[in-house]
């Protein structure tokens, strides 16, 4: 079989421009691989939990029989640790928190919700 002179430069080319197209398509054009995909589905699912959980949260302190002395106890604990005091106090502990990642979320968002508010 005669293969013709211009076959082999022909390959090289395609070779060398799917690479190149591979390099410009993740590296600038916004491609990503399933992976990353996957874990960035995940992180915002887990965003979208925390948000969708924190004013249950909110509720549940403020339903307390003791919410007044709670929140002055609140405002009174460091802010890096207020998260820690509210789930201690069990108001962020709900179905659907799952993960003790995802609880620690909710609590630290509840905190920052009653603090502002």
């Amino acid at each position: 079989m005669n293969v013709p002179i211009e076959t082999k430069p022909t390959l090289w080319g395609v070779a060398v421009g799917a690479v190149a197209l591979a390099i410009v398509g993740f590296g600038w054009g916004g491609w990503i691989t399933g992976g990353k995909a996957e874990a960035a589905a995940l992180t915002r699912v887990n965003d979208a939990v925390v948000v969708a959980l924190a004013p249950v949260c909110v509720e549940k302190f403020q339903r307390a029989g003791d919410s007044a002395a709670n929140l002055a106890a609140l405002r009174k604990v460091e802010t890096w640790s207020q998260g820690e005091f509210v789930e201690k106090g069990g108001w962020a502990t709900m179905a659907g928190t799952g993960s003790s990642e995802r609880l620690s979320a909710v609590a630290k968002a509840c905190a920052v919700l009653l603090t502002t508010a």
